[in-house]
């Protein structure tokens, strides 16, 4: 199954509300130098979501937060969007870009088209964030997350949206 862009793009926006503290809930376990965690949600269209996060245990620019899809009649998670940090050389295989920064992974359809190790292979620099809050910020801005409070949604910026 290949995903194409506007599909890939539709299910980054697609609302997702949360409560204000889902992501402090993350539980988080250690595995070897990381702490792990991941939680599961359900957007507005009913589609099955995961967040998963990541964080060096000595390294605070190491870290990974993802927005995962699950399809319908499959096991597989799709890698939506990945934030990560300044921790490693990232590599772009089909442009043959090269970098080391903060970046942001979005899965394509020609990424799975060439069968480029996985469909989030494409990454741009970013500068929005420079810690693993700093991208957790972004990820809610970009992928739809709503904060619902004691029946009032909020936008990620916590303006009230019920009005």
């Amino acid at each position: 199954m290949v995903l194409t862009d506007d599909e890939i793009e539709s299910l980054i926006r697609e609302e997702k509300r949360i409560p204000p503290d889902f992501f402090p809930t993350i539980h988080q376990v250690r595995k070897g130098g990381h702490m792990e965690g991941k939680k599961d949600l359900s957007g507005s269209q009913g589609n099955h979501f995961r967040v998963i996060v990541r964080q060096g245990c000595f390294n605070h620019l190491d870290f990974s937060i993802g927005l995962l899809y699950f399809p319908k009649n499959s096991n597989k998670a799709f890698i939506l969007k990945r934030y990560n940090g300044k921790s490693h050389q990232h590599t772009n295989k089909i442009e043959k870009e090269t970098f080391y920064d903060f970046h942001i992974h979005t899965a394509t359809e020609r990424y799975q088209e060439e069968g480029i190790d996985c469909e989030d292979g494409y990454a741009i620099v970013s500068d929005r964030y420079c810690e693993i809050i700093g991208a957790k910020r972004c990820m809610e801005e970009d992928c739809g997350f709503i904060i619902q409070t004691d029946n009032v949604t909020l936008d990620v910026f916590g303006v009230n949206n019920d009005e």
